[in-house]
């Protein structure tokens, strides 16, 4: 039915289809009714009909709702594969993991307006986060922090803050020490889009 809507002649369809019924792993189920199919079986076959008439535009919403882990996994090498082969993708997802690991660019959306766009890797090669083990910290050295840092968060001798750049770490570590502080532990880690998308967008998720 689709294919016909895309008038696309019966001998290219049906070739069309083996090919897509096998990419997305339905081959085996080709003689069964949708209404046989399971959640997920039905993701699939929806990303097979959206890419019948090889369009240079792909609009995925939440493609991985309903799917087992194989199934995530093949979204992710379907959209890897369709990107390879020139096509845009455009990928809407709650689940922040898979974005981290499919996409090129992000952006951001609250109350419907795009409030911030980047490339991922851009994105995730900037920020740091800093969990500290330290002694002797007090209210000046922690206001002399804010020159570097960001989310400046004190417990008794837990220190954790974010850093606009990795190359903060050394000039914070050195600015401690020689005001006093004892570092027994600094345990850098990048933050992850889900930690970024908290910063960007609130608490609140942008309802």
């Amino acid at each position: 039915m689709h294919a016909d809507l895309y008038h696309i002649p019966k001998v290219q369809a049906r070739q069309r289809i083996e090919e897509l019924l096998d990419l997305v792993g339905l081959a085996p189920h080709a003689n069964k009714k949708l209404g046989a199919f399971s959640k997920g079986m039905l993701q699939r076959i929806g990303l097979a009909q959206a890419l019948l008439n090889k369009p240079d535009l792909v609009i995925l919403d939440e493609p991985t709702s309903g799917l087992d882990p194989v199934g995530h996994r093949l979204v992710r090498d379907f959209i890897r594969d369709l990107r390879e082969q020139g096509t845009t993708v455009f990928l809407n997802s709650h689940l922040l993991s898979e974005v981290e690991i499919t996409c090129d660019r992000v952006a951001f959306i609250k109350h419907g307006e795009v409030i911030q766009t980047s490339p991922l890797n851009t994105l995730m090669e900037g920020e740091v986060s800093v969990e500290m083990h330290a002694a002797n910290l007090h209210d000046e050295i922690i206001a002399g922090l804010n020159q570097w840092a960001q989310n400046v968060r004190v417990d008794d001798e837990h220190l954790s803050f974010t850093l606009k750049s990795e190359a903060d770490i050394p000039k914070v570590n050195r600015y401690l020490v020689e005001n006093g502080v004892e570092v027994f532990a600094l345990r850098p880690q990048r933050i992850s889009l889900e930690d970024m998308f908290i910063q960007i967008i609130g608490s609140d998720g942008g309802l």
